[in-house]
């Protein structure tokens, strides 16, 4: 089933890759069904905020009526920078589960780990699926942009 929502995730980065925006995806999960799905849109909507998760997280509030998502799961394909993890953790998401790994900006282990501490007063668990084509689609897109 993990592996499907990932998948999920993965749908929404091939949309965003069709936009020219980072292909990053992320789809939010309760009790087993898909109830938020986004992609980045921080070059369509000029805001810096528009990374995926943020997005699938106030589509799943907005859906829920509750700003606490406890008991869902968030599938992404790209680890998420310090802005999206301190917003899942807000969000008292459950349950983290990521495609591939952010050198740069990763902020769920890579290069810090805001959801692992209690420096947010919440721990979200990571699951790292390590999804090979969550690697391959940013490797594409940042090879065609220097192109």
């Amino acid at each position: 089933m993990k592996e499907y929502f990932m998948n999920e995730a993965l749908k929404e980065a091939r949309r965003a890759l069709i936009m020219k925006e980072v292909p990053v995806g992320a789809v939010i999960v309760k009790d087993g069904r898909v109830i938020s799905r986004a992609h980045n849109l921080k070059e369509t909507l000029s805001d810096p905020t528009a990374h995926a998760e943020i997005l699938a997280i106030r589509s799943a509030c907005e859906n829920l009526n509750n700003w606490r998502l406890n008991g869902c799961e968030m599938y992404v394909t790209l680890e998420p920078c310090a802005m999206c993890a301190s917003a899942i953790a807000q969000a008292r998401i459950s349950k983290l589960c990521i495609g591939t790994f952010d050198p740069t900006a990763g902020a769920c282990g890579s290069v810090i780990d805001l959801l692992g501490t209690n420096s947010l007063n919440y721990c979200v668990p990571v699951e790292w699926m390590y999804n090979e084509e969550s690697s391959i689609i940013l490797k594409e897109f940042f090879k065609m942009k220097r192109q």
